[in-house]
């Protein structure tokens, strides 16, 4: 195990239409894909697809969606550590103008206690607060060990107060700021009185406001894509998450304004294509991304 990551699995369905039906209304969507869906999950495949395959404790149903999802796990060679629920949990995307709209029929009852695992070799933890238990009891094992932890702070989760004492990178949406009534920046101090080594928050288009092992507070502005480039932003944030523990993984001597970096490039990929998959980039593909974007910079 290298890396562990920690949350629930959904199948995504995502499709761009430029009309919402209603009543007894049908109407033909213009593209859609169907993908694996999920914070820590999609950051999982895109860690795997750059290069470090990851462990993932994820909710697991046994029915077809859950068997594609499977199969789906089985081509990125990750290993799938599973906590049974009774349905497979499912999201209705539709992306528009920058912005998606989303629909999600979610299953969290698990059937099952956490899988136990044994974590000799794991060098990074990811989660995204769902599976609270498993996501603190692995957070305090790691603390214990030294092992780096990561957190995608999408929303409040019932833990998150808990759960921050025992995270190194806490890097949260501006959902969580308006959630706990913060600005970013008040929420940046949050995070350093949570412990929180390396804090920040996604903020889209306006990019990353974090700060670093010392505390200074950094910018980093999103790549100038053009809108009409922008196809599916859904999605983005979790590549982000799951570029830069690659990153961490990869090149550990490296500082978190680079892991950061690479991020960004991996997420601006992400923005231009439609549904997770199809989103998550290669290693040449960022550095097609970061060429680009120094050129026209």
């Amino acid at each position: 195990m290298q890396a562990l990551f920690i949350g629930q699995t959904y199948i995504d369905v995502t499709f761009i239409t430029d009309h919402m039906p209603t009543g007894d209304e049908k109407h033909v969507a213009s593209a859609y894909a169907v993908s694996f869906g999920g914070n820590a999950v999609t950051a999982a495949f895109c860690c795997a697809k750059l290069g470090i395959v990851p462990d993932l404790i994820s909710t697991m149903a046994n029915d077809w969606l859950g068997r594609m999802f499977q199969d789906m796990a089985a081509k990125y060679g990750i290993s799938i550590h599973p906590r049974k629920v009774n349905s497979s949990s499912l999201s209705f995307i539709m992306p528009k103008d920058g912005k998606r709209a989303i629909v999600r029929c979610r299953d969290d009852e698990h059937i099952h206690p956490f899988p136990m695992l044994n974590l000799k070799g794991c060098r990074a933890l990811h989660v995204d607060g769902h599976q609270p238990d498993a996501a603190i009891h692995y957070a305090k094992l790691c603390r214990e060990d030294g092992i780096l932890t990561s957190l995608d702070g999408g929303g409040l989760r019932t833990n998150t107060h808990e759960l921050l004492e025992f995270i190194d990178v806490a890097i949260v949406a501006e959902r969580l700021c308006e959630q706990m009534d913060k600005t970013p920046e008040a929420m940046l101090d949050y995070l350093k009185s949570r412990g929180c080594r390396i804090g920040g928050v996604t903020m889209g288009e306006k990019g990353l406001l974090w700060y670093d092992e010392t505390g200074a507070v950094r910018r980093l502005p999103a790549l100038p894509v053009t809108p009409e480039r922008v196809i599916d932003t859904n999605g983005a944030g979790d590549v982000f998450h799951g570029a830069y523990v690659y990153s961490y993984l990869a090149n550990p001597a490296k500082s978190w304004q680079e892991h950061f970096e690479l991020a960004r490039a991996a997420s601006t990929f992400k923005v231009q294509r439609l549904g997770n998959e199809a989103g998550l980039p290669t290693l040449a593909d960022i550095e097609a991304i970061t060429r680009e974007f120094q050129v026209s910079a």
